[in-house]
């Protein structure tokens, strides 16, 4: 009996990362040559195999994730952040420049941009070898970093998906580079929060982004500072407005963190089973108000027929520019189809005819893809592609 392999478990199986429990910390200055030479202090912390300072990093390849932090916040309170997210293996840099009371929120979102390109391409010393970071990534911001992060995912295509939290429009504006933001887009936005009303700046930036997919979640009572943990400026601002929270920092944190575990583990590691939890959650819930543009979901249509095993070969794999898809049998009038890890279709070569084909990368990221055969409406065989700077 021929066997018919789901799509969706090669997806789960290849595409997903091991987490670890211990968290490690190390600091680094990178520098962008491209702006004369700009120096950016970032505080780092991953999966390790023990706690403390330049411990070495757990086994495994882990997701990165770079964070914005507040308006004269310091990164120090996102640790909730970290002690959350790093033990469900990820790894995170806060860069801690633009802290002054006249900061530049256009050098700001380069440096989450630029950290994201450096880091998975050369990773962080000795610490964290570049082997250790996964082709997945996230860029996230709270407040003034929230902006920000509209500003590094615009026509950003380099990156997973874009995570904020409060976000303020800045100047530049991130509602104009929202337009621009074309990856799947979770922003969240506290209810009662007075610094930056939600009808003022989220709720405008989720309207505009033309991200296809995208979720806006709005905790009922929720302030502006509680994304963070206590710290004097935002606490000091938030005092001076109205309306307050009218829930815990630990309740409105705990939200949070269910939802954005569940998104991260779909877009970052591709686990199918979070995207069904996190829809259940998102009608389930009796905390959060939401809107969305389409459900999020792994694509399970695709079959693997087996109608002749083993019959394309494809190589080199991995590859950076092109690579050659040989066949076994006669092609005629076949298609290979290109999906990424999420069964959304990124490339087709059509009319194939004989043996052999060419793939051209042109301006696909780096990461792991699958490509099928398919010939006379019927679906041959699926393997996978790993594309490489």
């Amino acid at each position: 009996m021929k066997t018919k392999i789901n799509f969706i478990l090669a997806l789960l199986i290849l595409c997903s990362s091991l987490s670890a429990q211990q968290i490690g910390h190390t600091t680094l200055t990178f520098i962008d040559s491209l702006r004369n030479n700009r120096q950016i202090a970032t505080e780092i912390y991953y999966p390790a195999t023990s706690a403390g300072n330049n411990t070495p990093i757990a086994a495994g390849v882990f997701p990165l994730i770079t964070f914005g932090h507040g308006f004269v916040m310091v990164w120090s309170a996102y640790q909730n952040f970290w002690d959350f997210l790093v033990p469900e293996g990820y790894i995170l840099a806060f860069p801690t420049t633009e802290g002054s009371f006249s900061p530049s929120h256009a050098d700001f979102g380069k440096d989450l941009k630029f950290l994201i390109a450096k880091i998975q391409s050369s990773g962080v010393g000795a610490v964290i070898p570049s082997a250790s970071v996964g082709t997945t990534s996230a860029i996230m911001g709270h407040s003034m970093g929230g902006g920000c992060s509209f500003l590094a995912a615009e026509n950003n295509l380099m990156i997973t998906t874009l995570v904020s939290f409060a976000s303020a429009n800045t100047n530049p504006s991130s509602i104009t580079a929202s337009q621009q933001v074309s990856v799947p887009t979770l922003l969240f936005s506290g209810t009662n929060d007075c610094v930056t009303p939600p009808s003022q700046h989220q709720n405008i930036m989720y309207d505009s982004t033309a991200a296809a997919f995208k979720t806006q979640v709005n905790i009922t009572g929720g302030g502006h500072c509680f994304f963070a943990n206590s710290n004097f400026n935002c606490s000091f601002g938030e005092n001076t407005c109205s309306p307050s929270p009218t829930i815990t920092r630990a309740e409105q944190q705990s939200v949070t963190n269910n939802f954005l575990q569940l998104w991260l583990a779909y877009f970052l590691k591709n686990d199918c089973q979070k995207a069904q939890d996190f829809q259940d959650s998102l009608s389930m819930s009796s905390k959060i108000s939401y809107r969305q543009s389409q459900a999020i979901g792994c694509f399970t249509g695709i079959t693997n027929s087996n109608f002749y095993p083993n019959s394309f070969k494809v190589f080199p794999n991995p590859f950076s520019t092109q690579t050659t898809l040989q066949t076994d049998i006669l092609l005629h009038n076949a298609t290979f189809t290109v999906y990424n890890c999420f069964g959304q279709t990124v490339r087709e070569i059509t009319n194939i005819s004989g043996n052999t084909a060419t793939f051209y990368r042109d301006n696909l990221p780096s990461g792991l893809y699958f490509i099928r055969l398919a010939q006379d409406n019927k679906q041959i065989e699926t393997k996978k592609l790993i594309i490489t700077d």
